[in-house]
This record gives structure tokens, C-alpha cells and sequence, in this order.
């Protein structure tokens, strides 16, 4: 598929702003190869994401970015221009729980993510020759439970070493410090293995066990400082019974947590989640 650029716009609801950045785009030459767009009458926001073809475009990124500011301005749009041929850099965190590492690692060589995965950086040791089979670099960043602080440094000197846009806690079951989590935000995502908000915190499937659910879950989210408290990006659930275990819980769970985050994954990577407050629209 040829290049496309991204322009996305949140701001406030009013009439004109479909017809002002179309009439744009069509000026300088672009034409809308997808169009998204959401009203939200409950806040009177409104959302937009359009990709938009380069094929006759006679300007550069840099270039519309410059021209389309005045009009972002006087609608006081939150937005973004990206260029699809330039994909994010993502770094995996991940700690002995293999399942949702492999099945990212597994689908970025079946190019069904588009990323570059720079590095994976894990608390334990146990998943490095899976990781170094895909030629990618692994690094060991113990955490001494009793001081934390020397492993996070040590962390984000990877991170900005390798440049990274967008970190996965990939089953990363340590909580990131709240300053990463304000400087990376909306650009940390996580896995959760239960269905938020119900079951925060550790061992969600033996507290879904204990209460009696029929259903259990995993939840794709932005971290916030608060835990297991951010913008929701994408959820699915599957049905159990009383036969079931909470070991069985578990196990099944694994699958679904796969690909809640694989699927949330790529919808942040083709620009496709737009956050306001703590809520999320989707344009999948």
C-alpha cells in the first residue's frame, strides 16, 4: 500500500470543521483515501481521523504541518500529522510470563504489526534466547524490590537510547514509576488480565475465581499513575463455568490477553485511538 499521512483532530464540536479541513486537504493536493469521524454529544467534542493519499500531494509533511496550524488554532484542535512510511519505534517489557511477548514477536516478523521493535528489556533473564532468536537485542534490568529507583534509570536510558515512541508491558508486572508514566503518556500501553474496572491488581483470576463470575476477561489500557486506571483501549471476554479452576481461568485467559493487546497495539499504532480524559474513542 503506497504512504499515507495521518491527520487526526480532537477539539470542540461546531459546525464547519469537516468542510474547512477537507477544502484543505483537496487544496494542497490531497485526497482522503479514509475518512473517521465521531460527534460526541454527551461533552461536545468531536474526532476525526482521516488518512490521506500522497500519490498528488507537492508538499511535504513538514510543509502542511506549517500551513494547517492557523486553522488548528482557531478551532483549538488537539492534533496530530504523522506519515505512515515512518513507523513507531516500540520497545516490549515483559518479566517470566512468555505468552503475550512471543505472540507480539511472532506477529511483528509476520508484518502484521508496523513498528520496529528495537529492543525488549525484562526484570528476569528467562525469556532472553526466545527474544535473541528474533534478532532483537534483549536486556536483563534486574528490580531489587527494595530500591527500584537504579532499575528505572537504568530503563529509561534504554528507552530514549533507542528512541522509542511507544512502550507494551508486555505481562511487565512491575509498576512503572509515575514520572515515566507522565512523560510516556498515552504512549504506555498494558495488558491487564481481567475485564476493568472489576478485579484491579494482582491475581485478578482467583479474585473472578472466588466471586462466582461467568465471564472473565482482559483489558488493553493506557497507564496512568493510578493502577489499572487508565484510558481503556480495547476489551474482550470469554464465557466459563463452575467447572472451571482458577488455574483453568488462567490458562484460558492467556489467549485472550493475546490478542486484546496485539489488537490494541496496532490500533495505537496506525493512529487509530483518540484520548480524551481518561475515555477513549476508536477508530478501528
Amino acid at each position: 500500500m503506497e504512504p499515507r499521512y495521518r491527520l487526526v483532530i480532537s477539539c470542540p464540536d461546531r459546525v464547519g470543521i469537516v468542510a474547512m479541513v477537507s477544502n484543505f486537504l483537496s487544496s494542497h493536493g490531497g485526497s482522503i483515501a479514509e475518512a473517521s469521524q465521531h460527534s460526541d454529544s454527551s461533552t461536545g467534542w468531536f474526532f476525526m481521523r482521516y488518512e490521506i493519499s500522497t500519490r498528488n500531494l507537492s508538499y511535504s509533511i513538514e510543509e502542511l504541518r506549517e500551513s494547517f496550524a492557523p486553522i488548528a488554532q482557531s478551532f483549538n484542535m488537539t492534533w496530530s500529522l504523522t506519515d505512515s512510511a515512518k513507523p513507531k519505534r516500540v520497545a516490549l517489557l515483559a518479566s517470566k510470563q512468555a505468552h503475550c511477548l512471543s505472540d507480539l514477536l511472532y506477529r511483528y516478523h509476520s508484518n502484521e504489526l508496523d513498528c520496529e521493535i528495537p529492543c525488549v528489556i525484562s526484570n528476569h533473564d528467562d525469556l532472553r534466547s526466545m527474544v535473541e532468536w528474533h534478532d532483537i537485542p534483549y536486556h536483563h534490568v534486574p528490580v531489587d524490590k527494595d530500591d527500584k529507583e537504579p532499575a528505572f534509570r537504568a530503563m529509561e536510558q534504554l528507552i530514549e537510547e533507542h528512541q522509542i515512541d511507544t512502550i507494551v508491558l508486555a505481562r511487565y508486572m512491575q509498576i512503572l514509576p509515575p514520572a515515566l508514566c507522565e512523560q510516556y503518556a498515552s504512549r504506555v500501553i498494558n495488558i491487564h488480565h481481567s475485564f476493568l474496572p472489576s478485579f484491579v491488581g494482582a491475581r485478578p483470576y482467583h479474585q473472578a475465581h472466588e466471586r462466582g463470575v461467568k465471564l472473565i476477561g482482559a483489558t488493553c489500557h493506557y497507564v496512568t499513575e493510578e493502577l489499572d486506571a487508565g484510558p481503556i483501549i480495547d476489551q474482550d471476554v470469554i464465557r466459563i463455568t463452575h467447572n472451571d479452576s482458577a488455574e483453568d481461568m488462567v490458562r484460558q485467559g492467556r489467549d485472550v490477553e493475546k490478542t486484546v493487546l496485539a489488537r490494541g497495539l496496532r490500533w495505537h499504532l496506525e493512529d487509530r485511538v483518540l484520548v480524551h480524559g481518561n475515555k477513549t474513542v476508536v477508530f478501528a
